[in-house]
């Protein structure tokens, strides 16, 4: 039976602190928008999105508006649903996030699905951005830059007190 070794990358402390930032970012990058629209990528995604959402409200007198994006991961072209309405995004500025930035895919068939609307702003947003893309996509906001083999995986975990990032 084979053991899978887990590095830690980031704890729980190192987590907060990255949020706090990327929330920063965000702010500075959007101080003027009258409304900004949160969407986070179903599970962990939209966990960060609520983080990132609640330390806005915390440092910031923005507008926001959380939203759920749906998809398979596994196959992103059965389509995406939202738990906002497109006309409660249409024409603002909108900040798709999630966990992990792999190969792009899962970020890239969000930022196809929000194209389809005309948006103010658009940004991207994630945790961790690996240096193993297969689409041309990027993260305007991240936490962190991580170069790993294409072998190994990445495990984001939003605990209540235990947050980790592993790379098994």
């Amino acid at each position: 039976m084979a053991t899978t070794k887990q590095t830690l990358i980031l704890n729980h402390e190192e987590i907060e602190r990255k949020i706090t930032r990327m929330a920063f970012q965000i702010y500075e990058s959007n101080v003027n928008e009258s409304e900004i629209i949160i969407a986070g990528i179903a599970k962990n995604g939209y966990i960060l999105a609520e983080k990132l959402a609640n330390k806005l409200n915390e440092i910031s007198d923005l507008n926001l508006s959380l939203c759920e994006v749906k998809m398979d991961k596994k196959n992103p072209l059965k389509g995406v649903s939202t738990s906002l309405t497109i006309e409660d995004y249409q024409n603002k500025s909108l900040i798709l996030v999630d966990d992990v930035l792999n190969s792009g895919s899962t970020l890239i068939y969000g930022v196809k699905h929000f194209l389809e609307v005309p948006l103010k702003k658009f940004q991207t947003a994630v945790l961790v951005d690996r240096s193993h893309k297969k689409f041309p996509v990027k993260a305007d906001v991240k936490g962190l830059s991580l170069s790993t083999s294409l072998n190994e995986t990445i495990k984001v975990s939003f605990g209540k007190t235990n947050k980790a990032v592993l790379v098994e």
